[in-house]
């Protein structure tokens, strides 16, 4: 069942066509954690809605052709759709994404990827939108929080909203985007067949001020400590088979032998980033304070009396001085 991340993968996956979504949980310690039967039951669920109206189906096919005929609005209701538009670097999409994936799971939307060389969820090249998505911004007139600035939609009027609309949901949002963790903001979002967002940021938290979703949040994430991410992204974030062949190599050259592991995730915020030093004098002061890293001369002195333990340390960084300076540490008074 391990292998399965109990229950959230399910059987019909191909496994040789995605190495690493069966594979990865060998090396990880076993999870405390086990999704709730709701959840497994949710995702099932979703996996079936994607199978109706997800690309090559006919339901897909009819929502893109009402996407780029404004007199048509007999969308069919079952299949409504959320487009990701990556944004930032890795870090910040994988946050977004798994943010974005939980609310289309919320609302029973089909979440799409805009298509780049580096995703694999992909929204179909024909996509009507495919040419102006990357272009949108704050300032577009199909924007959820320009209309309701500009007072050109509001969930009082009868007039049916746009069949697409625009959420911007980045770092730099305004009160009126922020409108969008609204109870009566999502009565009428609800109504709007195509969502194209943008985000680079962990919104999934603020999902919980609204308050029809959270009943469901509760059902499907029982153990409030594992929050949502824990899951989620086990279920949704696997290396493709090339990637996973360099991270088993990289694994099993660097890692595998090792009794134990550390990772330090090392960045510097402000307009001047890079390598100082005293950054790194607090990262050796801090890992060696709670003993996770000892003092090179006092390793020396405890490794005559006792059996060595073997430690990996996995430094990421933007970068690369951190790793190396703290490499050149222990390479020359090796412990």
């Amino acid at each position: 069942m391990e292998k399965r991340l109990g229950g959230l993968l399910a059987t019909e996956f191909d496994e040789k066509s995605c190495l690493s979504r069966y594979h990865q949980s060998s090396l990880r310690k076993p999870s405390p954690y086990k999704p709730s039967g709701y959840l497994v039951s949710k995702l099932r669920s979703y996996e079936m809605l994607h199978k109706r109206c997800g690309p090559g189906t006919e339901a897909y096919k009819r929502a893109t052709e009402q996407l780029g005929d404004i007199a048509s609005r007999s969308s069919d209701k079952e299949c409504r759709y959320v487009v990701w538009v990556a944004e930032f670097g890795m870090g910040n999409r994988i946050l977004s994404l798994v943010s974005l994936f939980l609310y289309a799971l919320l609302t029973e939307r089909i979440m799409l990827v805009d298509q780049r060389k580096d995703t694999s969820w992909l929204l179909p090249l024909d996509f009507p939108l495919m040419g102006q998505i990357d272009s949108y911004n704050k300032d577009y007139s199909l924007c959820y929080g320009t209309m309701l600035k500009n007072h050109s939609i509001n969930y009082s009027t009868t007039i049916p909203p746009p069949l697409h609309i625009y959420l911007h949901l980045l770092h730099d949002y305004r009160d009126h985007d922020k409108m969008f963790y609204c109870e009566g903001d999502q009565t009428l979002i609800r109504k709007v067949p195509w969502l194209i967002a943008k985000s680079n940021i962990y919104f999934a938290p603020s999902l919980w001020l609204i308050p029809s979703f959270q009943a469901e949040l509760s059902k499907l994430f029982p153990q409030t400590d594992t929050v949502f991410f824990h899951h989620l992204s086990r279920y949704l974030l696997h290396p493709t088979n090339q990637v996973w062949g360099m991270v088993t190599r990289s694994y099993n050259a660097y890692l595998s032998r090792a009794d134990e592991i550390l990772g330090i995730q090392i960045r510097v915020f402000g307009r001047r980033a890079g390598y100082f030093q005293h950054v790194m004098d607090q990262i050796l002061a801090c890992t060696q304070r709670e003993k996770l890293l000892l003092e090179a001369e006092s390793q020396m002195m405890n490794n005559i009396s006792k059996t060595p333990k073997l430690k990996a340390v996995l430094v990421t960084s933007l970068h690369r001085e951190y790793s190396d300076e703290l490499k050149k540490l222990y390479w020359e008074r090796p412990t």
